[in-house]
């Protein structure tokens, strides 16, 4: 067992030291997944408020007003102009200015009155589905829970009160689901780009070659090239545990040492996918181009930003492939819902499997590299 393992020491303390020297490694590794955490926690707001609409009120009495106001107060709509004709109505939305317009007929107070139907039409820019859904579903809520009222008697119950609780987020905040997914995107980019940026570098330097030639075996090359980048980002995941609490206020429900244990296999098989990049590239360029095609899946097939189970079923089982799926349950269970070592540990064991599967395919081309040497 030794012998498969053998010159790992000397390897780890000569990437320990190569790492020391150089600064552009280390202020990729550090500065520039906090700078990205800063970024995207302060700009980006996934919660649909302050939307501008436009208003054509033709009624103009006292029962359009206080539909009006309803909608204001939602908090989802902010009344940012009202139109005199359906023409400027249309263009307030086509050019932009507005992504929700909103006519009230003439007749609309008579009808209530009368007990009839009154109809508001509700114009939804739809370019963008989010704001549009948002939008829909308060307008038709605030519809539906004033006719409601119109309806009852007064004093008379609803006839079904449903009471929703919003568990492990009830503010709603961002940052609080956003981050945790990010956590596993900045630490995949970062030990996956630096691990085989190493390795290719010494390949273009003609190092690499010295060492097959030395008792080194493949298996301590590896994981002697690892084991530094391995402390670079469990002190990376650090950081950005301590940014999210203590700036952006993400409480972490969950046991600190569940999560910190769990993450060692997601950093091990980060840093084994770009040591097997690093065996079938030549150039640093290569290596980036390669890196980016678990890189771009990452984002968008881990549940991430958008719901796996919403996904067409060969992409749905495609998104076991990455890593990262995995990572983003074990965030994401731990920090916002509280789960322990008992719900997540198979998480744990898949990407323990892919990161051994994935070294041993890379020891295995050295392997062939160092026999042709």
């Amino acid at each position: 067992m030794a012998n498969v393992f053998g010159g790992f020491k000397a390897v780890m303390y000569k990437e320990a030291l190569h790492l020391r020297r150089d600064s552009v490694a280390l202020v990729i590794g550090l500065i520039v997944p906090l700078a990205q955490l800063a970024v995207l926690g302060f700009g980006i707001d996934t919660n649909v408020r302050h939307v501008a609409t436009v208003v054509l009120d033709e009624d103009r009495r006292q029962e359009s007003r206080d539909f009006l106001n309803r909608l204001a107060n939602s908090d989802t709509f902010y009344l940012k102009q009202y139109v005199r004709s359906d023409r400027e109505l249309h263009e307030a939305v086509v050019s932009g200015k507005a992504r929700v317009a909103i006519e009230i007929p003439p007749d609309f107070s008579d009808r209530l009155r009368k007990g009839r139907t009154a109809q508001i039409l509700v114009l939804v820019d739809g370019s963008d589905s989010s704001v549009a859904g948002q939008a829909i579903n308060v307008a038709f809520g605030i519809g539906l829970d004033e006719s409601l009222r119109r309806v009852l008697a007064p004093g008379q119950a609803m006839p079904i009160d449903v009471r929703a609780q919003l568990l492990f987020n009830p503010d709603s905040r961002s940052p609080n689901f956003f981050l945790p997914g990010l956590t596993a995107v900045l630490l995949l980019s970062v030990t996956t780009f630096l691990t085989a940026f190493s390795i290719v570098r010494e390949k273009e330097r003609g190092t690499l070659e010295q060492l097959f030639v030395t008792p080194v075996r493949p298996l301590g090359l590896l994981l002697g090239k690892i084991v530094p980048y391995l402390a670079i980002g469990y002190f990376e995941l650090c950081l950005i545990l301590t940014l999210m609490r203590w700036v952006f206020f993400v409480p972490i429900h969950g046991n600190l040492i569940t999560l910190l244990v769990l993450s060692i296999p997601y950093l091990f098989v980060a840093l084994a996918f770009g040591t097997f990049i690093s065996t079938t590239v030549q150039s640093q360029s290569e290596a980036m181009q390669k890196a980016f095609l678990i890189f771009i899946p990452s984002i968008f097939f881990s549940g991430y930003i958008f719901p796996r189970e919403n996904m067409p079923a060969i992409f749905y089982w495609f998104s076991f492939l990455v890593p990262a799926t995995f990572y983003v349950d074990i965030t994401r269970g731990v920090i916002l819902r509280g789960a322990g070592l008992k719900e997540l540990w198979k998480d744990g064991l898949v990407l323990t499997a892919m990161g051994v599967g994935l070294l041993l395919l890379a020891a295995r081309r050295f392997q062939r590299k160092s026999i042709n040497a």
